[in-house]
């Protein structure tokens, strides 16, 4: 990226270049933090804006500016985190983190194009896969910020201990029980060949509408959980267990003639993608445990389908 005049200073500014490399780097730590791209390029956005709300004197007496913006996007992470807990006692039915689609699918917030600006991508890891993301979600903002700057972004507790304002030692137990989370919620990783097969092998019953065949591949005590938002139709409770989900899944494709399901990445692991006249309409994400499905997030809400709009 060149060199551009910095907004509101009137000449080069010869720093752009570096603090502007950082964008990817804020939008990989909000997403993470915040389970929505939407919140996390807004996130970032005022990162920078109070960045260039500087004076140039200001800005170079800051000894290190990536360390700044790190800062500064994860304080607002904490705020909103806080925020977003108290907006979804009233959210409409379950909430589910925005799904991303894979990389290439990907493009400036658009799938399907073909000159992507790297930094505006998510780096997709095995921090990033839906099922990690809702045990995220069961966290305290405290424990996700603690947990992710240093487990996930290898910051030390005593940088950790500066962003969140509470001691090292407080942020280490914080890090601690947030583990302690992840650990219990897991289950032994499935080869990336495996979920692939088995959720080809889910499309292909349900087109068919084979009941027997989905009970088959998915764990008597599998859940499905939809988000609609109240913006879309949707189960406003989860559905449990392996034979109801596969009648719900035979019901739904009866109702739905025109839908088309097809196999895509969805935050890095195998997933679904049901269209109806060519509109992205549901995105589904999985999590496999014995050789089997053992959960279903289905997310409807459109606004939460933004890269997957078109093209996908």
């Amino acid at each position: 990226m060149t060199s551009q005049s910095e907004p509101g200073h009137g000449r080069p500014d010869p720093g752009l270049s570096a603090i502007m490399s950082e964008r990817r780097q804020l939008i990989n730590l909000a997403y993470r933090l915040l389970g929505s791209l939407t919140e996390a390029e807004d996130a970032v956005q005022e990162t920078y804006a109070r960045w260039y709300a500087m004076s140039r004197r200001q800005q170079e007496a800051i000894e290190s500016p990536d360390a700044w913006l790190t800062t500064v996007a994860s304080r607002i992470c904490l705020d909103l985190l806080g925020s977003a807990r108290a907006r979804r006692v009233s959210y409409v039915g379950e909430w589910i983190p925005e799904p991303l689609p894979e990389h290439r699918e990907w493009i400036n917030g658009r799938p399907g194009g073909s000159a992507a600006d790297p930094v505006d991508r998510v780096t997709l890891d095995e921090s990033i896969n839906m099922a990690f993301l809702v045990v995220l979600e069961s966290m305290t903002p405290a424990e996700r910020v603690a947990f992710i700057l240093h487990d996930v972004f290898r910051y030390s507790f005593a940088e950790v201990a500066e962003i969140v304002g509470r001691t090292s030692a407080a942020c280490r137990q914080l890090a601690s029980s947030a583990r302690r989370r992840i650990r219990a919620s897991q289950a032994p990783a499935t080869p990336a060949a495996q979920q692939a097969g088995l959720i080809r092998d889910f499309k292909k019953a349900w087109e068919a509408k084979d009941i027997d065949a989905l009970i088959g591949l998915l764990d008597p005590d599998a859940t499905a959980i939809a988000d609609g938002g109240g913006l879309a139709t949707a189960e406003l409770r989860p559905i449990e267990g392996g034979e109801r989900i596969a009648r719900f899944c035979v019901d739904l494709a009866a109702r739905a003639p025109n839908m088309t399901i097809l196999e895509r990445t969805v935050n890095g692991q195998r997933g679904l993608v049901a269209q109806e006249d060519g509109v992205t309409v549901t995105v589904y994400a999985f999590a496999v445990a014995g050789g089997r499905i053992k959960h279903i997030w289905a997310i409807r809400n459109p606004e939460k389908l933004r890269p997957w709009s078109t093209g996908v």
